[in-house]
């Protein structure tokens, strides 16, 4: 399993899922803050809950995780996604299947933060791209998406292409 938050699911997420994808027959993808009432500061990442963090609706960046996962090759019937809660482990059970293995990637002391609460969870966890340098991050594609900057060449195509649609069908320019 992975999970983040995909707001917008960009070309770094893509490695994400396809470090798991190499390593798994299924692929559980976790899209973290769902619901908008339920997203919790965080120490370790204090700029994750504010609304300019997270203008995708969890049905939009689900359409983002799927055009992502097919660019991968990935069968749809090797792809689930759920939402995971990840403010609140007590919830885990309910999303996500028991013996699901968790991959990360740690680029920040908010990895960390996960690490510990999926262990603590009793996931097995593994971490992919040790040592690797976080290269993109959802704040770079919302900043070009806002200042009207190069953004599609910093998401997968299919999730451009969903991105733009989103736009187009709301009659507005990106955030």
């Amino acid at each position: 399993m992975i999970h983040g938050r995909f707001q917008p699911f960009h070309n770094g997420h893509l490695e994400y899922l396809r470090g798991a994808a190499e390593r798994s027959d299924e692929v559980w993808i976790g899209i973290t803050n769902p619901d908008p009432e339920h997203i919790k500061p965080e120490a370790s990442d204090p700029l994750r809950h504010l609304p300019e963090s997270n203008p995708f609706s969890y049905a939009e960046r689900l359409l983002m995780v799927k055009a992502a996962a097919a660019e991968v090759g990935l069968e749809p019937g090797a792809v689930h996604v759920i939402p995971f809660p990840v403010n609140e482990p007590e919830l885990w059970p309910a999303y996500v299947p028991e013996g699901v293995t968790q991959y990360l990637r740690l680029f920040s002391a908010w990895g960390g933060t996960k690490l510990d609460r999926l262990r603590e969870a009793g996931y097995e966890v593994v971490i992919l791209d040790e040592g690797a340098e976080k290269e993109i991050s959802g704040a770079d594609v919302r900043a070009a998406l806002r200042d009207g900057g190069d953004w599609e060449s910093l998401v997968p195509p299919g999730v451009a292409r969903v991105v733009r649609e989103l736009y187009d069908s709301l009659n507005v320019k990106p955030l």
